[in-house]
């Protein structure tokens, strides 16, 4: 069973839940967060066009409802729902407060739980919940080696631990499958000649983001070009953002509440550049050697490839500056995140015996140097 909360880690856990059935496992889908929420695009919707998954709905939370709210009301339904199914497995990503709260309630059920994407940093309370994950699920498939080691040196066994590389990328080796043309025409793009924004709220700096975000649209409104600009995520401080992007002009700005992963992927390779603090710009785009600069502190001590640069949001001329220089470059791929073969990875690992032995009691690993 996999767990979502936002469009994002549905693109990340997509090929894996396809991989599982493909395999022969029933798959099921706990579908939570933003995807139940009509402001940001109804996107559970997503996840029934695979028409292959069964989906458990679950609204977690009312607009503007604080984190540990949402934390508390997640744990609540997740903790019904087990009482009347115990899956095999629970698999969650990331650093979100939907995880958190399932790998809590799997921890005190005895429920295997693998983590997705375990063992980055970042910098903010994201950093927090992600290796809270870590300490509270039974195995960790991780994107890198680096980001195993840190899981091991949480005190995580060694042979709990397997590097298969950032799922997403496997959607973005392939053919989106759809064409460019198809994504400007369903999303009313207007420009061929454009880029990307994203940009979300850092929680630990909500006094700042109003003055961040008005600094980065006025930037981007004086260089002139034009930008697809997706809404932030449901973290506190995204009102003070979305009142900026509602100033944005129509003729340069289209805004969009969500994306299509598929849609996306042929948006981003396609990109002239990336602009934001989403985990798209030092992840995706390196791979698809597009351009992107990363503001404020959100990816912070992520690893940064050549085609990616950093800069505050208030520092308006190395905005403009990268905007200007960068605009249209390509980059060779950067592999540092996997090579689009995490799903076959997985699928291996899951058909195992010895993936299904994995002990439920966990021991913290005093000095261990194994190799995952």
């Amino acid at each position: 069973m996999f767990v979502t909360g936002t469009r994002a880690d549905f693109g990340k856990l997509e090929p894996l839940a396809i991989a599982a059935a493909d395999a022969g496992f029933p798959v099921t889908f706990f579908v939570t967060g933003m995807h139940m929420m009509k402001k940001y695009g109804h996107t559970k919707y997503e996840i029934y066009r695979q028409n292959r998954f069964q989906i458990v709905e679950y609204i977690n939370q009312r607009e503007g409802d604080p984190q540990d709210m949402v934390t508390a009301k997640t744990i609540t339904g997740f903790s019904d729902f087990l009482q009347e199914m115990r899956p095999d497995l629970v698999i969650i990503h990331g650093d979100r407060v939907e995880a958190l709260a399932c790998s809590l309630v799997c921890a005190m059920n005895y429920i295997m739980c693998a983590h997705i994407e375990g063992g980055e940093v970042s910098g903010t309370i994201d950093e927090v919940f992600r290796h809270c994950n870590t300490k509270l699920s039974t195995v960790h498939f991780v994107s890198s080696k680096v980001a195993a080691e840190r899981v091991i040196r949480l005190g995580e066994d060694p042979r709990s631990v397997k590097v298969i590389g950032s799922p997403e990328l496997d959607i973005h080796s392939k053919p989106s499958g759809v064409s460019l043309e198809a994504v400007f025409d369903w999303y009313e793009i207007a420009s061929k000649d454009y880029g990307i924004c994203v940009f979300h709220p850092v929680t630990s700096e909500v006094h700042k983001t109003a003055d961040q975000a008005k600094s980065l649209f006025t930037t981007l409104k004086k260089s002139g070009k034009y930008f697809v600009v997706i809404m932030p995520n449901n973290d506190p401080g995204s009102k003070d953002i979305e009142d900026e992007i509602e100033k944005l002009p129509s003729d340069r700005f289209r805004v969009l509440p969500s994306m299509r992963f598929q849609y996306f992927s042929e948006l981003l390779k396609n990109a002239k550049i990336i602009i934001g603090n989403s985990s798209a710009g030092v992840r995706e785009a390196p791979y698809l050697g597009v351009p992107s600069l990363s503001l404020g502190t959100r990816q912070n001590n992520r690893a940064l490839a050549e085609s990616v640069a950093k800069a505050s949001c208030f520092d308006t001329e190395k905005i403009a500056s990268f905007i200007e220089h960068e605009w249209g470059k390509k980059y060779p791929r950067d592999e540092s995140f996997g090579e689009g073969l995490a799903s076959a990875k997985f699928a291996e690992l899951i058909l195992s015996s010895e993936f299904w032995d994995t002990p439920l009691q966990k021991y913290f690993a005093d000095g261990a140097n194994g190799q995952s």
